[in-house]
């Protein structure tokens, strides 16, 4: 363990730094928040910081990057809200301010985000009447919130409109409905803790999502087991069943949630995990052609990249002797922002001068092609259950490949390879 993890004293008169929801987040059930543009934290789960601090090098490229560990306690405003701090923690001195924070939003815009969503932590320092009433307030927003999070269970797949003149990206801070599902949660979690403990270790990770404008997002369960070696007989048995009555048991893999703008539409497309968990074979094929069609089109141009990341993970899985990524996460991301659109034969002249709104009436007209990125990523996340012999403390040392991710991957790539024969590549 680095002497950054083992020391949890926040070294004073550091400058913090306000953490915001992450809103691109669409599956899993712990937090995400956003550092800044580039950088997420999240809640630090010893095995899973373990596993960053160890990973193989060839594995780095299908991860997110690690940037380290810092702490985040609540603090009072000027109005009496309790906000989430991130420091760096002691002996760490370079955690926080090696990491850039010029972007971050400034205190008042949070604020004024967060009473809208019910997201504002209250100090407990007041009268005896007042905490009787707060306590009587609290039961019926918790209550509230409750019956929100059934409706969403039931609302397994959401559309949502935006402007399609307006900047996209702004208005995905305020749909998403999974990522303020978790925020909303952990928040709660840690108000219960307020009391007794006002400080915990998260863990700074890269935002894969940075550099797409609309990021469109698929998060895949990965594997036909879940539950890690430690689990109790009742999670295990939660976790067997779940794979059972899922793809996951008969292809390795399920959808845990996605993000898809439609241009065709202007809408934004959620499907949270629970309608995931009930898709058979053929309509975890039709999400996935869902992924990576925006409405008018599929992005075929996306597919060959997909399969070649795919395969290379693969490649590199197969290498690895004992790790088990047990409840681990695939993410594939995009961009689904319109690019401009011109016929084939254009000249450098015209893709500079074409506009989007131009490219638009002319589709159809021309054989055209998209200007623009086609990149797309693929990566690993959530190690919460991962284990490999390494693990010294682990109770159970298994040998070879992870046979039920492998498994998975490969169903992937014969799936997506089927979607790219049958659209006519």
């Amino acid at each position: 363990m680095s002497p950054a993890f083992r020391a949890m004293d926040v070294e004073p008169r550091t400058k913090g730094v306000l953490l915001e929801p992450f809103v691109h987040q669409v599956g899993g059930h712990s937090c995400v928040l956003r550092f800044n543009e580039t950088t997420l934290c999240k809640p630090l789960v010893p095995r899973e910081h373990q596993f960053y601090e160890t990973l193989p090098a060839e594995m780095r490229k299908f991860t997110p990057q690690y940037k380290g560990v810092v702490s985040v306690r609540f603090e009072e405003d000027e109005d009496r809200n309790l906000c989430l701090i991130a420091y760096p923690l002691k002996g760490d001195h370079g955690t926080v301010d090696s990491v850039d924070n010029s972007d971050c939003e400034p205190k008042s815009k949070l604020l004024r985000w967060t009473n809208k969503k019910h997201h504002v932590l209250e100090t407990e320092k007041s009268p005896k009447d007042w905490v009787r009433q707060h306590r009587k307030e609290e039961k019926m927003k918790s209550h509230k919130l409750e019956e929100e999070f059934e409706w969403l269970k039931k609302s397994e797949v959401l559309y949502y409109s935006v402007e399609k003149k307006g900047n996209i990206s702004s208005q995905l801070k305020h749909s998403n409905p999974w990522s303020m599902k978790c925020h909303q949660q952990q928040l709660q979690r840690m108000k219960e803790n307020a009391k007794h403990r006002n400080q915990y270790k998260f863990i700074l990770l890269e935002n894969l999502t940075s550099r797409y404008e609309v990021p469109c997002v698929l998060d895949l369960k990965m594997g036909t087991r879940q539950h890690g070696d430690d689990a109790s007989e009742e999670k295990a048995a939660n976790q067997i069943r779940k794979c059972q009555q899922s793809t996951s048991a008969v292809i390795g893999v399920r959808v845990c949630g996605m993000q898809v703008y439609q241009a065709g539409s202007g809408q934004l497309m959620f499907m949270n995990k629970y309608h995931g968990r009930k898709l058979s074979v053929q309509g975890f094929k039709e999400a996935l052609f869902q992924f990576f069609h925006n409405g008018r089109y599929l992005r075929r141009e996306l597919l060959g990249p997909v399969l070649k990341k795919l395969a290379e993970l693969k490649a590199v899985l197969e290498r690895q002797e004992s790790y088990r990524f047990y409840s681990s996460s695939l993410l594939v991301i995009y961009d689904g922002k319109e690019w401009p659109e011109v016929a084939l034969d254009s000249d450098a002249e015209d893709l500079e001068d074409l506009s989007e709104e131009s490219a638009d009436e002319s589709a159809g007209a021309y054989a055209y092609k998209p200007i623009g990125t086609s990149s797309v990523d693929v990566r690993m996340i959530d190690f919460a259950h991962t284990t490999c012999r390494l693990y010294g403390e682990d109770s159970v040392v298994h040998e070879g490949q992870d046979a039920g991710y492998i498994f998975g991957l490969q169903s992937l790539i014969d799936i997506v390879t089927e979607i790219s024969e049958e659209s006519g590549e």
